[in-house]
């Protein structure tokens, strides 16, 4: 596993950003003693709303000086933290694209919506198992 997300502090009333790390669910790295070691020199606990996570793509928004960490994600987790992170419409075309897995119907019309929301073909990839040479040829 990789650094996939960032553990930060947001500070005080600076806009909501990322996603709680509460509400995304138990991750495997929020057992590691590097974790539990951060969130005790921070003096903060896992529950706060405070401590937030992001997809690694996304650091450039962590605020500045905001403390941060590194944390590896499995798939999984990874997929969880984008949906969490992700505008309401986005999660919902993720969701749907999920759902592709379970039907053959229609795919090219659900490929061209998830690009039309602005979901990258890499990314429609991921979540339809689709190959990404067929999702290139859509979007010529």
């Amino acid at each position: 596993m990789a650094d996939d997300a960032y553990l930060f502090l947001l500070p005080d009333r600076h806009p909501r950003l990322g996603a709680a790390l509460a509400a995304v669910g138990a991750l495997e790295c929020s057992e590691a003693p590097a974790v539990h070691g951060w969130l005790q020199a921070h003096d903060v606990s896992a529950s706060s709303e405070h401590v937030r996570i992001l997809p690694a793509e996304a650091e450039a928004f962590i605020p500045e000086g905001a403390e941060r960490l590194p944390v590896p994600l499995s798939e999984e987790e990874a997929l969880r933290v984008q949906q969490e992170c992700a505008p309401q419409s986005i999660t919902d075309m993720e969701t749907e694209l999920l759902e592709f897995r379970d039907t053959t119907q229609d795919w090219e019309a659900l490929v061209h919506r998830a690009l039309t929301a602005g979901i990258p073909a890499p990314r429609i990839a991921q979540l339809t198992g689709l190959a990404p040479q067929d999702i290139g040829h859509l979007t010529v």
